[in-house]
């Protein structure tokens, strides 16, 4: 996440993230799902500009970017973005408002984060002009209620293993720069409905082997091994992503024909992504596959 001032207002790119790793281990007795992550944010942005309002009216506009490209968006009390500010003001019993802005360039319904980062970046942004002065960790907690990825993005790695439903964040120092092509096809999916169609056991028995698992992936990525990472590349949930949408079998079909290191669907889809050996080559297929008119393609390079 990147704030700075501009003019009277806070100005936030809002990063995207991928999933490297995901196994969901089983489901918990709260209804959520327990699983192990490796996050990574990447520079793929939206944008959100802030003002204050003394008035204490909280509004947002989606605005600067075709909204109807990225997938439906609500600009109501539904929005992450509505959620976060009207919890913060909950909390703290602050009585001023803000005007938000938010240029949307993240893909929804696409695995990639996009309302969680919005979330955070919503979060950041009112505890600094709101003069709250709340801590990290107070915010983090506030973020889980939010969404189980919220709190990655208020954190200052830019990769981290995400346990329990996501809110526990053991940051791993990966260098930046990895780049990758992602691509958000046609249509999205629903998170729901991809859990409700994984069929596995508990996964009590697999906890140790996908700790192995995920910690071999981060060596290799720490170490540069960019073809022996893209072998521990795994998401569980890509199987039933995949009986849901013909389009991630698409997209897993024409990132085979490609020159990446490896490749996967990121979260709960629909977008998937490839491991690029470098900036040039991620940029050759990232136009293969705009070529192809198979979704809305995007290079971009891990970082915050």
């Amino acid at each position: 996440m990147r704030i700075r001032h501009y003019r009277q207002s806070l100005l936030v790119q809002a990063p995207a993230k991928l999933n490297l790793f995901l196994e969901v281990l089983g489901k918990r007795a709260d209804g959520f799902h327990e699983l192990v992550t490796l996050m990574m944010s990447v520079r793929l942005y939206d944008t959100l500009q802030f003002h204050d309002d003394p008035s204490g009216r909280i509004a947002l506009r989606c605005r600067g970017a075709d909204v109807s490209s990225v997938g439906f968006v609500p600009t109501g009390e539904d929005n992450l973005v509505m959620r976060a500010a009207r919890l913060l003001r909950e909390h703290t019993g602050v009585q001023r408002g803000a005007a938000i802005d938010l240029w949307k360039r993240i893909p929804s319904a696409a695995g990639l984060g996009g309302g969680s980062s919005d979330a955070a970046a919503t979060l950041a942004a009112l505890n600094r002009i709101w003069e709250l002065h709340l801590p990290l960790g107070e915010l983090s907690t506030l973020a889980a209620r939010l969404g189980s990825d919220v709190p990655f993005f208020l954190g200052r790695s830019t990769s981290a293993i995400c346990r329990g439903r996501g809110e526990s964040i053991e940051p791993v120092e990966i260098p930046v720069g990895l780049w990758f092509v992602i691509v958000r096809p046609p249509s999205g999916l629903s998170t729901a409905d991809v859990f409700a169609h994984l069929h596995s056991s508990s996964g009590i028995d697999s906890r140790s082997q996908t700790e192995t698992d995920v910690e071999t992936l981060v060596r290799h990525l720490q170490c540069g091994r960019r073809g022996r990472a893209a072998a521990s590349l795994h998401n569980s949930l890509q199987v039933p992503a995949e009986r849901l949408s013909g389009d991630v079998v698409r997209l897993r079909t024409e990132f085979d024909r490609q020159p990446v290191c490896g490749h996967l669907m990121s979260g709960s889809g629909s977008a998937y992504f490839g491991l690029c050996a470098g900036r040039r080559e991620a940029r050759r297929v990232a136009a293969r596959i705009r070529a192809a008119r198979i979704g809305r393609v995007f290079a971009a390079s891990s970082g915050a």
